[in-house]
């Protein structure tokens, strides 16, 4: 049954857009007898979010020039007013090349293959179309193309809208949210689209989207005093021959929290495990586990430097090599190993990441954040290589900021990593430089 649901997305949609793009005309035909539906479509909220981003690329990998990228996201978006426990919303979001088009790979849509990549191509798409139902107690159900997350920005580790690119990643699903349990949120989706980053023409196949059968679940906990728990799982099946080796069934527990030590200081903490398994269409055998445990301090100080904080992580993606080795495919990947990306794909022998992260935060809530990694190899404990991350933010107001930011990554020139990992790119050194400019309302 459910299966049906790609061949009747499209009268779907173009009940919501037709609702949320004309919605003085719909509303006129009913105001007689409801004035009120009139008044919600006409009270709704507009919003408006602009990101102006350079970024520059050099990729040592052989044969690849660098990159230099000019880009404008550009995102509209309408929210109605309530009508009998119901609304909508509707974004668009366009990007453009700020610029000459052909100075940099986008990802397979623009044809160019002799520079790096940044995948940021240029389009016009719907970014959300969607119908919110909230009149059954403490339950909001929403339908349509959505964003969704489960955790704070932007650490999207398995879910996620991909928001460090400007096309962002999005969701064609039903989506069920429950809060009847005292402190515990319950939240269910079924997607049967995801639409990615590289844009809704890309030539490569699975590119523009993925075609799946998936379930998402996912517990969040908040009535401990020490810790926020979390509990969820993934169940991701794939639908077209070209991906269905990522179909997998993701189990997972989360503990993460802090408390007060020290006066000032605050003691943070943070301990997560998961299982992927083979799920639906997938034709291998998938076994592979995932760990992370992080410990930190921040202290507030006062004054210039507002508050300061030191944390140190480790972070395990299980590999046994071929492609038995623990995938992301939706996450926002951008946020983990490195903002360098050497590793939006976790290579056949896994990886073990020590990472150390600084974090300032200044008067005027400018926020400095430096951070070191080291990576190695989860099977045959090779050196991949190291990655220094540095951003720094200025936000002007509420609406405006600003920020400039740099990725470091030089490979280690051991045999094993020379040998296994030409073709997955981790043996060559990668440095990117991103300055931004965005304004939202």
């Amino acid at each position: 049954m459910m299966r049906r649901w790609p061949a009747v997305k499209t009268a779907l949609y173009t009940t919501l857009i037709g609702f949320l793009v004309c919605p003085i005309g719909l509303a006129s035909g009913l105001a007689s007898s409801d004035p009120s539906l009139l008044s919600a479509l006409k009270s709704g909220r507009f919003d408006l979010f602009l990101r102006y981003r350079f970024e520059a690329v050099e990729d040592a990998t052989p044969n690849l020039a660098p990159a230099y990228a000019s880009t404008l996201r550009s995102a509209l978006g309408y929210r109605t007013g309530a009508f009998h426990n119901a609304d909508g919303y509707l974004q668009v979001e366009d990007v453009r090349v700020v610029g000459d088009d052909k100075l940099y790979n986008d990802g397979g849509a623009n044809g160019v293959s002799q520079r790096a990549v940044v995948a940021d191509p240029e389009g016009f798409e719907l970014q959300q179309g969607i119908f919110r139902y909230s009149g059954l107690p403490r339950t909001v159900f929403t339908v349509g193309r959505q964003e969704i997350t489960h955790r704070q920005a932007p650490l999207h580790r398995y879910i996620g809208n991909v928001l460090w690119r400007q096309n962002w990643q999005n969701y064609d699903s039903l989506r069920l949210l429950n809060l009847s349990i005292p402190h515990t949120t319950l939240d269910y989706a079924y997607v049967w689209q995801v639409n990615r980053i590289f844009g809704g023409h890309n030539p490569r196949p699975d590119a523009g989207h993925f075609e799946m059968d998936s379930h998402l679940f996912n517990l969040q906990y908040a009535g401990l005093r020490f810790a926020k728990l979390e509990a969820y799982s993934y169940l991701l099946d794939f639908t077209t021959p070209t991906s269905t080796a990522l179909s997998t069934a993701t189990l997972g527990l989360r503990l993460q929290g802090d408390k007060p030590i020290m006066g000032k200081a605050r003691l943070l903490y943070v301990g997560e495990y998961a299982r992927q398994l083979d799920y639906g269409s997938n034709p291998n055998a998938i076994s592979v586990s995932y760990l992370l445990a992080e410990l930190g301090v921040n202290f507030t100080v006062g004054g210039f430097l507002q508050s300061m904080a030191v944390k140190f992580s480790y972070e395990r993606l299980e590999g046994k090599g071929g492609v038995n080795a623990f995938q992301t495919p939706l996450g926002t990947n951008h946020a983990f190993q490195g903002f360098a990306d050497r590793f939006l794909v976790t290579p056949p022998d896994g990886i073990r990441d020590y990472f150390a992260t600084l974090s300032f935060k200044f008067a005027g809530s400018t926020q400095l954040i430096a951070a070191y990694h080291h990576f190695g190899a989860d099977q045959c404990a090779y050196a991949y290589g190291d990655e220094v991350n540095v951003v720094l933010e200025q936000p002007f107001g509420e609406q405006l900021l600003a920020g400039v930011k740099y990725a470091d990554y030089r490979a280690d020139s051991n045999p094993a990593n020379l040998i296994r990992n030409t073709q997955s790119g981790q043996a060559y050194d990668l440095s990117k430089f991103w300055v931004y400019l965005q304004y939202s309302f």
